[in-house]
């Protein structure tokens, strides 16, 4: 493998351009990126934006790479990949896969078998640069491979590791899913302060911001979450009277019922998809 590796995105959707943006801010070079899609009209406007190499050929696009990145949708994964797996074992790249569902060994068996294998679960926060994804590497990868996947995911916000591949649906219910719960919450806030007479565009912008603030100072501060809740919160004021209501209303409860539901349903879908192949 290059210092410099050549890295090929098979498919060109909104996530494979979050991803070839953040890797350029991050230092990777145009000159070391192939995109490949069927329609040509698209990639022209990829090649525009980005300046990376482009073309129709998926199979031409793989034979370029020391890493592939599989990006198109989990119903035409099978037919990707048994098109380009006779130039995958051939060159022996990484596989990189953004499937939902669609397991390492699934995937492996349609590209030919043996090829080093990585699995990774994204979040639309990465289409902003604050995606949050869990990685999963079949036993193929090499240390030097796990370095390369990261420095790409890492370009999008946190790339971190699981051990186990079953560990991707609890990621699934976690990141994956996890935005939508946060986006629920500024819309019940949202509801709450408009109710009490806040303008609905204050009061929009207002839980934004209080959700970001909140989170970077998750993010920076050496206490767990419960110690900075306990921070906000003076003994018979307003943020305790809140969290009361909440505690006692079951939300902890609630959240881990959410949870289990999309871990739930993750690991379905999966098996759901693998019998339509």
């Amino acid at each position: 493998m290059s210092t410099s590796p050549t890295i090929s995105f098979i498919g060109a959707g909104n996530m494979a351009s979050a991803i070839i943006g953040g890797m350029l801010d991050s230092g990777f070079q145009a000159a070391d990126i192939w995109v490949s899609a069927p329609d040509d009209n698209h990639l022209q406007s990829i090649r525009k934006q980005f300046g990376v190499s482009v073309t129709t050929d998926n199979r031409y696009c793989a034979e370029q790479a020391d890493m592939v990145v599989l990006a198109v949708k989990p119903q035409v994964m099978a037919d990707v990949c048994r098109d380009i797996a006779p130039v995958v074992q051939n060159t022996r790249p990484l596989m990189v896969s953004i499937a939902a569902g669609l397991e390492a060994a699934t995937l492996d068996e349609w590209l030919g078998g043996g090829l080093p294998l990585v699995r990774v679960m994204p979040n639309t926060p990465s289409l902003v640069g604050k995606g949050a994804a869990g990685l999963y590497a079949n036993d193929q990868v090499k240390d030097k491979q796990k370095t390369m996947v990261e420095s790409v995911f890492s370009s999008i916000g946190s790339a971190l590791w699981v051990d186990e591949e079953s560990l991707l649906h609890a990621v699934t219910a976690l990141s994956g899913s996890g935005p939508a719960y946060f986006f629920l919450m500024l819309e019940a806030l949202e509801e709450a302060a408009t109710d009490a007479g806040i303008a609905g565009e204050t009061a929009r912008a207002l839980a934004i911001q209080t959700m970001a603030g909140a989170a970077e100072m998750a993010g920076r501060s050496e206490h767990d979450p419960g110690q900075l809740k306990r921070n906000v919160m003076s003994p018979g004021g307003t943020t305790e009277q809140a969290i009361q209501t909440f505690e006692e209303g079951g939300l902890r409860d609630l959240v881990k019922k959410a949870y289990s539901a999309a871990y739930k349903r993750s690991g379905e879908m999966s098996k759901e998809l693998a019998n339509k192949q």
